[in-house]
């Protein structure tokens, strides 16, 4: 089986209108790397969107929104053409299990997650005592939604879900966004200048949009505020506690483990997994087998657990990642960067495989193979 997945915001939507895996393009896209807004995800004037918003604003006044709110609201933000070229052009986006969790439970994202578990132990366990998930589910979806606070999004919430409301494709679900992103506003939780996400309209260290926030946000330091956004990631940890909790978490049970026989095998060849009620809670939070796998494998390796025995097979080329980590390795060494070598054949890496074939006269194809591997062996 293949992992599909559909893009939003910075990460993937699912049934529950949570979202996946922040950067997720493997040595393409490296997570945790800060990049700057493309000028397309800048606010550009639009004839069309200016009668939509005042059409719009007639319907928020007459469902509670303050004209003053709507004035801040709306202050600053504008139509974003590279929020509709990315909503038109997603398109199903397929790995392999083997891939995603190369992306999901790098050796980097490892890290960092150990890392910022030590920092945040105190709270962690704290959320874990009160809500009953486990600290290191509650790590692991930060880790996944935002590489742990590193891509939380800067794009204006009100411009991305205004824009994708007037350009219609799903206008009515991102109309009910923008209305819960002004009401959120309205109530004090954060200035509108404040409020950013994904180019999609997800929020925070965990990514919530609007409406989810309006439903399961929690305001674990008392402050009056229920800050997702801030560096503190305290009440966006918390919230994410929260959802689970109410969306089945079961204390004291394993989200699931690997199994030498029957169980859940996502890949053909690949592992199997027993999995339990919690497996189905994490899904609740996105509504893919990979990510609730990436989420449960990523916190057990936090907790000290090793990587998974079993094997996957070769790749459809005949490669195995061992081979596909040396043919990266190799062709950066021959002078065809691929960003990075993790195994996870993305564009960045057809990109140099297509350069190294132009420069040596061979068919350009841009596929990794055998043939090629042995090349740069």
């Amino acid at each position: 089986m293949m992992v599909n997945r559909r893009h939003f915001g910075t990460g993937m939507i699912a049934a529950s209108g949570m979202v996946l895996l922040a950067g997720c393009g493997g040595a393409d896209d490296r997570a945790g790397r800060a990049a700057p807004v493309a000028n397309d995800l800048r606010p550009t004037r639009n004839a069309g969107y200016a009668r939509w918003v005042d059409g719009f604003q007639a319907r928020a006044l007459g469902q509670g929104i303050s004209a003053q709110t709507l004035s801040r609201g709306f202050r600053g933000t504008g139509y974003l053409p590279g929020v509709v070229r990315r909503d038109r052009n997603q398109v199903e986006f397929k790995r392999s299990l083997e891939d995603y969790l190369s992306i999901a439970v790098s050796d980097e994202r490892l890290r960092k997650g150990r890392a910022a578990f030590g920092r945040h132990r105190g709270l962690l366990r704290d959320l874990e005592g009160r809500y009953g998930v486990d600290a290191e589910i509650i790590c692991a979806i930060w880790g996944l939604e935002s590489f742990f606070g590193e891509r939380r999004g800067d794009i204006s919430v009100v411009s991305a879900t205004s824009t994708l409301a007037y350009d219609g494709r799903r206008g009515r679900f991102f109309e009910q966004q923008l209305i819960a992103a002004l009401r959120i506003v309205q109530n004090g939780d954060i200035p509108a200048s404040r409020m950013v996400g994904s180019w999609a309209g997800a929020m925070g260290h965990t990514q919530f949009i609007p409406t989810s926030y309006q439903q399961f946000a929690v305001d674990y330091t008392g402050d009056g505020r229920r800050d997702i956004w801030s560096d503190d990631p305290s009440d966006a940890l918390a919230s994410t506690a929260a959802y689970l909790q109410r969306n089945g978490w079961q204390r004291g049970v394993r989200w699931g483990r690997e199994t030498d026989s029957g169980g859940l095998q996502p890949q053909a060849g690949g592992p199997r997994f027993a999995t339990t009620a919690n497996f189905r809670a994490i899904k609740r939070y996105n509504n893919s087998d990979a990510y609730a796998i990436g989420v449960g494998h990523l916190a057990d390796r936090i907790a000290g657990g090793g990587p998974l025995r079993a094997d996957f097979p070769p790749d459809a080329n005949g490669l195995t990642k061992r081979d596909r980590v040396a043919l990266q390795r190799g062709l950066t060494a021959a002078g065809f960067d691929t960003g990075g070598a993790d195994g996870v054949i993305g564009p960045k890496s057809q990109a140099a495989i297509r350069a190294f074939q132009r420069a040596r006269g061979l068919e350009v194809t841009g596929v990794p193979s055998p043939a090629l591997l042995r090349m740069l062996s």
